[in-house]
C-alpha cells in the first residue's frame, strides 16, 4: 500500500489560487535585499520565518506587502516565479493559474512591463522544462480604490494577450465586490475571465456580489459560503468553483485547525472545491502539504483526494481537450497499480 503522500505527490493536480508574491521564501528575500542594498527589520532568515505568525488577514498583509518590497527588477519577478515553478514540479503540479498584484509593485515606482516580462519569461521556461501549462490573474487591491484597479487595468491592456482574467484580493472586510463593478464590467468587455475573493473573512453575501455583479467564473476561499444553505444550494446548482487554501485558512484563524476545516463537508455537499497554497511561503505549506493536512487532519480517502484534484482541471480555464486529457490521466493514475 502507498503512503497518501507519494500518492497525492505522484497525483496530477492544477494550482488555482497562488499568489506569486506570496511564494517569497525568506532566503530569496535577504539575497534580493542585499542585492538591492534594502534593509529588511529582521536579522537573519530564521527572524523572519518566526515572524510569520499572523492573527487575522490584515496581520499577514502587513508583512506581505514589506517583504515584497525587495521585488525590484525583471530578474527579481523572474527568479520569485521560477523557484515556485520548481517547487510546483516536484509535487506533481502539471498547471498553475497565477495571481499577480501589479499595484503592490506600481505603487512602489515599478513599472507594469517589469513585473510582467519577469513573470512570464519564468512561465514560458516552466513550460519548456517542466511542461507546466499556465494562465495569468490580475488581481486589484480591493483596499485601493475602485479608480485605483482601473487605472491598472487601462496599463494592463496593452499587455492583455499575456492575461487570461483579473481577480480580487488583500483586505476583504469593509471592501465588497460590487465595490468594483464597473473596473470588472470593463475587464469582461475586453475579453477577460473574471474570478475574486469572497467569503474567507467576508459574509455569504460578499460571495451574492461576486456571483451576481462581478460576474465571476469562480469564487477564491468561499469557506463562509456554509452559513447561507440557499447560497450553498446555488454553488452545488451552478457548479461554481470555490478555490479553497486550508493551510491559508489555519494560518489566518479561519478555523482553529485543520480538524475543524468545512472543506470535507463542502466536498459531501457537492460543491466543486479545490485545494490550492495561496501564499506558501507564509503559511507553512505549498499545495503538496495543503494535500497532506487535510488528508491526515479529515481523514479523506484516495477517492476524494483524487474528486479534488479532478476538480481541479474541470474549475481551470484550460482548453476542453486539455481538460479532459489531464482528467484521463487522473483516472488512470487512481486506479492503476499504485492503489
Amino acid at each position: 500500500m502507498h503512503s497518501a503522500a507519494g500518492f497525492l505527490k505522484g497525483l496530477p493536480k492544477a494550482e488555482l489560487h497562488l499568489h506569486i508574491e506570496g511564494t517569497l521564501e525568506p532566503e530569496l528575500a535577504f539575497r534580493l535585499a542585499k542585492k538591492h542594498g534594502v534593509a529588511l527589520p529582521y536579522s537573519s532568515v530564521e527572524e523572519l520565518r518566526g515572524a510569520y505568525q499572523f492573527s487575522d488577514l490584515q496581520s499577514f498583509l502587513d508583512i506581505y506587502y514589506a517583504g515584497a518590497s525587495v521585488l525590484r527588477d525583471v530578474d527579481d519577478f523572474h527568479d520569485l516565479t521560477a523557484a515556485y515553478l520548481q517547487k510546483a514540479h516536484e509535487q506533481g503540479v502539471v498547471h498553475v493559474e497565477i495571481f499577480f498584484d501589479p499595484q503592490t509593485h506600481s505603487e512602489r515606482g515599478i513599472a507594469f512591463r517589469t513585473v510582467l516580462e519577469g513573470i512570464t519569461r519564468a512561465l514560458r521556461e516552466g513550460e519548456e522544462e517542466f511542461g507546466i501549462t499556465h494562465r495569468l490573474i490580475l488581481c486589484f487591491l480591493r483596499h485601493l480604490s475602485a479608480d485605483d484597479a482601473m487605472r491598472t487595468l487601462e496599463e494592463a491592456l496593452p499587455y492583455i494577450d499575456f492575461i487570461t482574467a483579473v481577480g480580487l484580493d488583500s483586505s476583504e472586510r469593509g471592501h465588497p465586490p460590487s465595490k468594483f463593478t464597473a473596473v470588472f464590467d470593463r475587464a469582461r468587455r475586453e475579453g477577460l475571465l473574471t474570478v475574486a475573493h469572497a467569503g474567507e473573512e467576508g459574509p455569504p453575501e460578499y460571495v451574492y456580489e461576486a456571483l451576481d455583479l462581478l460576474k465571476v467564473k469562480r469564487i477564491d476561499h468561499g469557506v463562509r459560503s456554509e452559513e447561507d444553505p440557499k447560497l450553498v444550494e446555488r454553488l452545488v446548482r451552478e457548479r461554481m468553483p470555490l478555490t479553497v487554501c486550508p493551510l491559508s485558512n489555519i494560518k489566518l484563524k479561519v478555523f482553529a485547525a485543520v480538524e475543524d476545516h468545512n472543506i470535507k463537508r463542502l466536498l459531501e455537499r457537492g460543491l466543486c472545491v479545490t485545494v490550492n497554497s495561496d501564499d506558501p511561503a507564509y503559511f507553512g505549506g505549498y499545495l503538496l502539504e495543503n494535500f497532506v493536512a487535510i488528508e491526515r487532519g479529515l481523514g479523506l480517502t484516495p477517492a476524494e483526494l483524487t474528486t479534488l484534484a479532478r476538480n481541479s482541471f474541470e474549475a481551470s480555464f484550460l482548453e476542453p481537450a486539455d481538460k479532459r486529457r489531464w482528467l484521463a490521466a487522473i483516472d488512470a493514475y487512481a486506479h492503476g497499480p499504485k492503489l
